[in-house]
């Protein structure tokens, strides 16, 4: 049984290994653990952005996180962003992704969502059929610009 919970402090670094747990994670993901606790710090205080964790016998297994945005747009609908959707690599396929996406669209609901959005990278094919057997639609086309 998984337990998703708000992520603590501590568990940061067992959520960047999440992160870096692919073959694009690995290539991302290899700043220094101070830079990513200086952002947990900033998502707490923003309020609406959270880390949230799946726990297993005391492990983290899971990760995403969910910000609620309030808008005009869609006759004013509040609604949830999702980003880094991981599940640990041995445990991908047994349904541990599907339960994470239902506490995320629970916390949505709660939270007076009317919409869940998500991006996932072009070549995460595995992950887009994941998100279209649970509902989502391929509605947009994303845009990036690297900033740095």
């Amino acid at each position: 049984m998984i337990r998703f919970r708000e992520a603590r402090r501590e568990d940061v670094a067992a959520v960047v290994a999440l992160l870096a747990d692919d073959d694009l994670g690995a290539k991302r993901e290899t700043g220094a653990l101070s830079g990513y606790l200086a952002a947990y710090d900033a998502m707490r205080a923003e309020g609406a952005n959270h880390l949230i964790v799946g726990e297993r016998a005391g492990r983290i297994v899971a990760t995403y996180q969910i910000t609620f945005i309030t808008g005009l747009s869609l006759r004013a609908t509040r609604r949830a962003e999702i980003e880094g959707v991981r599940v640990r690599g041995d445990l991908r396929g047994q349904g541990v992704g599907a339960d994470l996406m239902a506490d995320a669209e629970a916390r949505a609901r709660a939270a007076g969502c009317g919409l869940i959005q998500l991006t996932s990278n072009a070549t995460r094919e595995r992950a887009r059929r994941f998100y279209e057997r649970l509902g989502f639609t391929a509605s947009h086309i994303g845009f990036k610009r690297d900033l740095s």
